[in-house]
């Protein structure tokens, strides 16, 4: 029983194949793995290129490969400008509220609308009668911080313009010819 398959089968009487070319009849198969590499295990020669097959399937993994990198990067870089702009917007509405702290005119009794566009609407902030002629005079300016309308000097009007030119709402020029013919100080 210790016998090897090879001794059964010479006992039972069959010949062992002859020694033949090595080299198959056959179509050549390829030699090589998906990779390019040998199938036996051995290495290419120096200076050998891989299959066609398989540098095509390197070059495409590396451009999909740069692709995804360069999106990333792009993404990032993205990120870090929203960031960025995110942050300026902040301080510059630190520092208008600290300019405007303190400085608002507005009056709880103030029963007059005066009306101005902004954002593609028609606001309104309320004014006194005291108030009213210096508006529209450009002696006072409407400034916006967080949704309010408030009523300043117009020094102060233009340091909040400096700050941040969106803050600064309503500033008139008295020396300005007017675009229609509705007066200024009309109440409406």
């Amino acid at each position: 029983m210790s016998d090897s398959l090879r001794d059964q089968l010479l006992k039972a009487g069959f010949a062992p194949l002859p020694k033949s070319d090595p080299r198959p009849m056959g179509p050549q198969k390829s030699r090589r793995d998906e990779r390019g590499k040998p199938k036996d295990g051995r290495r290419p020669p120096a200076g050998a290129r891989p299959a066609r097959e398989s540098r095509g399937e390197i070059d495409l993994a590396k451009a999909y490969a740069l692709r995804s990198k360069t999106e990333r990067e792009e993404r990032e870089r993205e990120q870090r400008e929203a960031e960025r702009r995110a942050r300026e917007r902040k301080e510059r509405r630190q520092k208008l509220a600290t300019l405007l702290d303190g400085k608002a005119l507005n009056h709880a009794e103030a029963d007059i609308p005066r009306h101005f566009p902004h954002a593609d609407r028609i606001r309104r902030v309320y004014v006194t009668a005291e108030q009213l002629p210096r508006v529209n005079g450009g002696e006072l300016g409407v400034v916006q911080l967080a949704g309010r309308y408030l009523l300043v000097e117009r020094e102060t009007a233009l340091a909040a313009q400096a700050i941040d030119p969106d803050a600064l709402v309503l500033l008139c020029d008295p020396d300005a010819a007017a675009d229609d013919d509705v007066p200024a100080d009309l109440v409406w």
